[in-house]
């Protein structure tokens, strides 16, 4: 059974377990209201639901595929809801899925590959039956703002991980394994703004447009998780920001150093190159060369090359090029 937790709630308060294949106990009341928790449902599972709870089928049909974009949709006086949740796993982003069936008596969450539970956003909502009295609305509000406050951590530790290679990158060179996590960064940063956006959209929605289900005096709720949807999409944009702003830098600290390389080579060519001038004059095998009997002319040669050799060294070295 994947049916995590089902229960009825009057006035806030939680009085007993229902059965997913029972009809819906509230009726017409307004003070009553049943949320249903499931895992990786099967289809017989929200079949029985959809004939309990009159859902749309194209909303199970969303359901049961799952893998959708954040979106929500209007059917008749019911609410569907789909969000995507995000968590790092071994350094990768990881996706999950929360559809979330919304009626005027019901809320039915379906998690696809979820890591964080609702047993303790349900444990936070029962402790304040205040606001737990506000129905169903207040419900999807507090399960869309658990699952937007699970991607600061995610995010979070991705700025502490770009923050390191940021500080890596003026102190040292990047190597090869470094570049290609900054890549990869991107790549899965792009992706996560796509989830992002689209969840921005909904709780933008349920802020301006008139929804069933939704009171208008609920909206600040919403309002206040669209407030953190921003938030983090300001983050991913920031971080891709710095990401590219961590391989320029190290590419141009790179080319730096290689000019620098370069400069020394040819400096130390342009040394060379006077005692090679010189032996190479000498060494060629003519009679009439100037100088070659005279007595001391092999010393004085000698002094001219390290004369010549310590002047261009001093020259450069003031020039910055050694």
């Amino acid at each position: 059974m994947s049916v995590v937790a089902a229960f009825l709630y009057e006035n806030g308060h939680r009085t007993r377990a229902v059965a997913i294949d029972e009809p819906s106990p509230c009726g017409a009341d307004k003070s009553k209201f049943v949320w249903i928790g499931l895992m990786e449902p099967t289809e017989d599972e929200l079949r029985t639901l959809q004939e309990q709870y009159d859902l749309h089928p194209l909303a199970v049909e969303d359901a049961l595929k799952a893998h959708q974009l954040p979106k929500v949709d209007v059917y008749g006086d019911q609410l569907f809801v789909v969000a995507r949740t995000a968590h790092l796993h071994d350094g990768q982003v990881a996706y999950g899925e929360t559809a979330i069936f919304v009626g005027p008596n019901h809320v039915i969450t379906v998690r696809h590959e979820s890591a964080r539970t609702h047993s303790s956003l349900r444990k936070q909502l029962e402790a304040a039956p205040k606001l737990l009295a506000h129905g169903v609305d207040y419900v999807l509000h507090a399960v869309l703002d658990f699952i937007v406050d699970g991607y600061l951590p995610m995010m979070e530790a991705i700025e502490e991980e770009v923050l390191a290679m940021e500080q890596q990158a003026l102190d040292a060179f990047l190597d090869r394994d470094q570049v290609t996590r900054i890549f990869q960064l991107r790549r899965q940063l792009t992706r996560f703004q796509r989830i992002v956006g689209p969840m921005g959209e909904v709780c933008s929605k349920l802020v301006r447009l008139d929804m069933p289900c939704i009171d208008p005096e609920a909206r600040p709720y919403f309002s206040d998780v669209l407030d953190h949807v921003r938030r983090v999409q300001a983050l991913v944009d920031g971080l891709r920001e710095v990401l590219t702003s961590v391989f320029e830098a190290s590419l141009l600290l790179e080319q730096r150093r290689q000019g620098t390389i370069t400069r020394q080579l040819a400096a130390w060519a342009a040394i060379l190159a006077v005692p090679t001038a010189i032996a190479g004059i000498y060494g060629m095998n003519f009679e009439n060369m100037p100088e070659l009997k005279t007595e001391y002319g092999y010393y004085v040669v000698i002094a001219v090359i390290v004369g010549l050799c310590a002047t261009l060294y001093l020259r450069f070295k003031q020039a910055r090029w050694l």
